[in-house]
């Protein structure tokens, strides 16, 4: 019997795939570059499973019912390269290939002029959830030939995580549509976590919380406005005891966060591409200041700040806290939407942002009950700039924009970096200011560089000779 679909790479992600797709009726064929890996999880994950070891390529294609589906779940860059240049070749016309693992979107656009070359399929598919979500339910982003995408529809939509308000799983647009979202996905995961071990770091040396405190506070967070997989995770984080010592786990870990590469490239494109996403940027910063851990503890030697301790009410702080991070995350949420509602525009994606919002309401990292009313509004206004111009999100912007105002101002006084937060308040206040500064700025670079300038007066372009004038 031939198998339904392949998956080569047995890292636990592509076994745990493979495992998902076996349980909801299908063969499935495995094939890893060291045959010892294949050979252990059949023996000690998929004995008795309709589970198809291979131990070449060859052999692995073969074993493929026809038009083959192969789904790639290696490490991205240089790897899926190199299967791919193995691969191809024994492939046919009408054959179908998805990049399952976290490529550059422009990789995968590379690849698939290849692949169409070659008369075949090619899907760069976004799929998160970690190892968690591909045994029991991913969120699964697809982009590239949409004739790829109905071979594999089925397959999908029994294999994703299932929302509120269906499968989790979408086709996405052509091109490199499903790992651009995928990236921006993971570039608003970046600022909703720096958000809340910004609110972790104000509790802790701010207010002197313990860890069951402050999981407390995320647990009542949790059941509020908030609600979602990043904040749930917190609390059973802050609650988790270290078996050696009996202490707050989350205390004994090294402060530097280390990151695999989507946050970055998500904040590049969006210089790239001319979009605003600040918080994004800034998240990506703040991982990478966390990296300079020497550096880091040699200045606290040589540079004085103030106190962290925030000498304030607790209850009354914690209540203008939840409002400050509210607003950060909508903020996170915003600026994500809106880099890709511009990527669609400049690359012809035909990106639907409401589908977006379906797809990411279960099995994925950012996951929240934010996300209902985040489609709702997206529905009504398919054309909708900005977030939170519209309800309840400009509603809540007049709520809370006092208490993200407050909790920022009070880190700056008593010196506790607040990168996340600072950075949604300082966008939102720009975005909504009729006439900004950068009038003096074009008028400098038309000084230095003859670069011209629009005049507020009349039409036209203008330039003038500021050496002479002086």
């Amino acid at each position: 019997m031939k198998a339904d679909i392949g998956v080569i790479g047995m890292a636990v992600m592509g076994q745990n795939l493979a495992l998902n797709i076996e349980s909801k009726g299908f063969t499935v064929a495995v094939f890893n570059r060291t045959a010892e890996r294949t050979r252990e999880f059949v023996e000690q994950r998929a004995r008795g499973k309709r589970i198809v070891p291979a131990y070449t390529l060859e052999e692995f294609v073969d074993s493929l019912e026809r038009p083959r589906k192969i789904l790639l779940m290696v490490k991205a860059g240089a790897p899926v390269d190199a299967v791919l240049e193995g691969l191809f070749p024994l492939l046919e016309r009408g054959d179908l290939v998805i990049d399952g693992g976290n490529s550059h979107y422009a990789d995968t656009e590379r690849r698939l002029k290849e692949a169409e070359e070659r008369g075949l399929l090619y899907l760069g598919t976004g799929i998160s959830g970690g190892e968690y979500g591909a045994l029991h339910g991913p969120s699964i982003m697809a982009g590239g030939h949409r004739d790829g995408y109905e071979l594999v529809r089925e397959i999908f939509e029994r294999i994703a995580a299932k929302g509120p308000e269906g499968p989790c799983c979408g086709y996405f647009g052509p091109g490199s549509a499903g790992h651009y979202v995928k990236m921006v996905h993971n570039g608003i995961e970046y600022a909703i976590m720096e958000t809340i071990a910004e609110a972790y770091d104000l509790m802790k040396r701010g207010l002197g919380m313990t860890p069951d405190e402050m999981a407390q506070v995320f647990s009542d967070w949790n059941k509020r406005e908030l609600g979602g997989y990043l904040f749930e995770i917190t609390e059973r984080i802050l609650r988790y005891k270290d078996p050696e010592t009996g202490k707050p786990l989350v205390e004994l870990i090294l402060d530097t966060a280390k990151q695999k590469g989507t946050g970055k490239w998500s904040t590049q494109s969006a210089l790239d591409i001319g979009t605003p996403a600040p918080t994004i940027a800034m998240a990506v910063f703040a991982r990478i200041i966390s990296a300079l851990k020497g550096e880091r503890v040699a200045a606290s030697e040589i540079l004085s700040g103030p106190e962290p301790a925030l000498g304030v009410d607790r209850e009354e702080f914690l209540g203008r806290l939840f409002g400050a991070v509210y607003l950060s995350v909508i903020a996170a949420y915003a600026q994500g939407l809106r880099q890709l509602r511009d990527a669609s525009s400049e690359k012809g994606y035909g990106l639907d942002l409401a589908e977006a919002a379906r797809v990411w309401m279960a099995g994925c990292i950012i996951r929240s009950v934010l996300l209902v009313p985040i489609r709702k509004a997206l529905l009504e206004r398919p054309d909708l700039p900005f977030l939170i111009l519209a309800e309840p999100f400009r509603s809540a912007w007049e709520k809370h924009n006092g208490d993200l105002r407050y909790v920022t101002c009070l880190a700056r006084e008593h010196g506790i970096p607040t990168p996340a937060m600072d950075s949604a308040l300082t966008f939102v206040d720009a975005y909504r200011t009729a006439r900004l500064p950068a009038n003096l700025i074009q008028a400098q670079r038309d000084f230095f560089g003859a670069h011209t300038y629009q005049r507020v007066d009349k039409e036209g372009i203008f330039h003038t000779d500021w050496e002479a004038v002086a």
